[in-house]
């Protein structure tokens, strides 16, 4: 129930900034945030990272849908009991939620963060916590799946 609180909230935080960006900036205009850092800009993007698949919204609404679903299976029979990855794969999943809403809502998807000291594609909240989660389920799963059982086992074994 924690993982499904979590990953609504950051659902919710995600469609407030993007409704808010809608609201206040216009399409293609830019707001200053964070000087010589980052700033809002006002994109719709009909593609995925970086406007791949541009104008195949319906494509990537449906992979959207698929990893939802996929993960939320995975939540749901806690594949990963860990807590760590738990948290991980809920914040990945309110990531490719907050982008499905997007795209079945207005066929596009809200982006506005944009680097000022790099060139970097313009962004949103929903593909950070695609991606922070995603960086660190990869590092759980690599370094860490699989040695938890080993640590409970170990004691028991010389015991």
């Amino acid at each position: 129930m924690l993982y499904a609180l979590l990953a609504a909230a950051l659902v919710a935080l995600d469609q407030l900034v993007k409704f808010l960006v809608r609201s206040n900036i216009g399409l293609g205009e830019s707001v200053p945030f964070l000087p010589h850092v980052l700033q809002f800009t006002y994109v719709q993007n009909t593609g995925a990272a970086f406007s791949l698949l541009e104008e195949h919204t319906w494509v990537l609404t449906l992979i959207s849908l698929g990893a939802s679903i996929l993960l939320a299976v995975l939540l749901l029979k806690k594949v990963f009991p860990h807590p760590f990855a738990m948290t991980c794969l809920s914040v990945v999943l309110a990531g490719a939620v907050g982008n499905l809403i997007d795209r079945a809502f207005l066929g596009y998807v809200t982006d506005m963060f944009q680097t000022l000291f790099i060139n970097f594609a313009v962004f949103n909240v929903a593909d950070i916590c695609v991606v922070c989660g995603g960086i660190a389920f990869c590092v759980y799963y690599l370094l860490f799946h699989g040695k938890e059982d080993k640590d409970h086992d170990a004691p028991a074994a010389e015991g």
